[in-house]
């Protein structure tokens, strides 16, 4: 139980279902959908719906979406990759060919072709129960009729003012941040919801709307056509898993970085929980370890798997876990990494669902940076992403662009099993820091015995590109002691991310959710 001297938020409890998203509107949506009849498919698809419209700088329709769903009764986690992919027309050679060696971001080159609508769609007429004219009109209300601006939305807002003026049509909009308590209508959005609502997956893909974003990007020289759009297809994929403390954790697998989580989750099985507590020295170093190790295999080898060879069943074996485990100590931060391989034995939205029947979904969808590329379709008002960030130019790397091939991707939903039943979907986003947000949550209730909630609240850092950053919540001593083992640690402004996870208790028959303070939302049950 948690000390109610101090400020924080009790977990979210209930007994027939429950949701939890990072906005009380996209919540209080998912569970009229619950209420109504619909299941945890239809609940998460109208959440998302709504998380698109009302946390704008962090998803959208012009990005994509991954989806774990867990049927109850089935024994079986179903896995939807709904990534896009780039033009056609995007190849190494038409890059280096005019001098660019990186892509560059806020322009139409950074902009893949949008997955979510197709995937959600999908999801909905393969294990829904209702239509997507129905699931929508909770997002189409909010866009029409308008929204009042919660306080991280505000801040992260704010922060992305500069960027949002850059192009003509989002400063339209977007140009002039809105401070916390004021509505916000976006006409255009709402229209373009409600013709997706009537019309499908295909009005989306093809007519008016995917011509008001293939015509605008290609104005500012962007190699999209039609016929990407067209092709634009979401994909039924195997989840890849691994097994922790006698549960077994189910994620995407690649182009998505879930195997990434799965890895550090492999070396951290080493340990016995450290002393001293969940914010312990040892603890932190020991993630701080793992994550460097981790991401230097991430960077080598995550990419789309139909282009690439991805080394999955290494990166998964726990015998490479414990050799790169031999590579840590407790006493010191290591000076330099191993070769990615070796040795040789190798700004986004979560939310997640448990309906009445028990069938679980989780279910991440995102515009990759805030406000995606910063460019905004004039017409339909679709905020575009920018995952194609993830692409590289050198040609002999696995994740090099080419004709429509699909970027490494950082959202990656989570599920938790254990008999073949779901015990928690679960997920935590912010970019980069994802999968080291699955482990450590995890590892603070399945080490620790924290609550979702609990879990969530805690205080994070991320070792990453050479650096550490640290969340205000990890106290002095604790940074002195991360200091003298080596480690270089920068504050930082903005904390790691948010998240949100049900725990589902079947002896008990109760539902324990929780959702991030770093975000405006809450886990709602009933």
């Amino acid at each position: 139980m948690r000390d109610f001297h101090i400020p924080g938020r009790s977990a979210a409890r209930s007994t027939n279902a429950m949701v939890a998203t990072s906005q009380p509107a996209a919540s209080l949506a998912a569970l009229d959908v619950l209420r109504a009849g619909g299941n945890a498919v239809d609940a998460a698809v109208a959440a998302c719906a709504v998380l698109c419209v009302v946390e704008p700088e962090s998803t959208g329709i012009g990005g994509d979406c991954f989806c774990l769903y867990a049927p109850a009764g089935s024994g079986k986690v179903i896995a939807m990759n709904g990534s896009g992919h780039a033009p056609a027309a995007a190849t190494a050679d038409w890059y280096r060919e005019r001098g660019i060696t990186a892509i560059p971001d806020m322009t139409p080159h950074c902009v893949t072709v949008p997955g979510a609508i197709d995937a959600w769609s999908r999801l909905v007429a393969d294990h829904g129960r209702k239509g997507l004219d129905e699931l929508l009109q909770p997002a189409i209300r909010y866009a029409e009729q308008g929204f009042v601006v919660h306080g991280r939305v505000a801040l992260d807002w704010a922060g992305e003012a500069a960027k949002m003026r850059k192009d003509e049509s989002a400063a339209r909009l977007f140009g002039t941040p809105l401070a916390e308590g004021e509505r916000f209508v976006q006409k255009e959005l709402g229209r373009t919801l409600r013709m997706v609502a009537e019309g499908g997956r295909d009005a989306f893909y093809t007519g008016e709307i995917a011509e008001d974003i293939v015509g605008y990007l290609r104005s500012k020289g962007g190699l999209h056509t039609l016929d990407d759009f067209a092709a634009q297809q979401a994909e039924y994929v195997e989840p890849i898993t691994t097994d922790y403390r006698g549960y077994t954790v189910h994620e995407c697998p690649p182009n998505g970085v879930g195997i990434i989580a799965l890895l550090m989750l492999n070396i951290l099985e080493g340990y016995e929980p450290a002393p001293g507590g969940p914010l312990s020295v040892t603890r932190l170093h020991r993630l701080i370890e793992a994550t460097r190790l981790a991401f230097r295999d991430r960077n080598a080898f995550v990419a789309d798997p139909r282009m690439a060879d991805v080394p999955m069943a290494r990166l998964l074996d726990k015998a490479y876990a414990a050799d790169l485990r031999g590579f840590m100590s407790d006493e010191r931060s290591m000076a330099d990494l191993p070769p990615a391989g070796l040795p040789p034995h190798e700004d986004t939205v979560y939310l997640c669902v448990v309906d009445e029947d028990g069938n679980a979904c989780s279910f991440i969808n995102s515009l990759f940076k805030a406000f995606g590329s910063g460019i905004m379709a004039p017409k339909s008002g679709v905020m575009l992403q920018n995952r194609g960030l993830g692409f590289v130019i050198d040609p002999d790397h696995p994740n090099c662009i080419a004709p429509r091939k699909r970027p490494m991707h950082t959202i990656i939903p989570g599920m938790l099993t254990k008999g073949g039943e779901a015990v928690m979907p679960f997920g935590v986003m912010g970019g980069h820091y994802q999968p080291v947000g699955h482990a450590w949550v995890l590892t603070s209730i399945l080490d620790y015995g924290m609550d979702p909630q609990a879990a969530i609240d805690l205080a994070r850092l991320f070792a990453f590109e050479g650096q550490v950053e640290v969340e205000r919540g990890i106290g002095f001593e604790a940074c002195e002691a991360l200091s003298r083992l080596g480690h270089k640690l920068k504050p930082i402004d903005k904390p790691h991310g948010g998240g949100q996870a049900i725990w589902i208790d079947r002896e008990r028959g109760t539902l324990t959710g929780g959702s991030d303070p770093r975000k405006d939302g809450l886990a709602l049950g009933y």
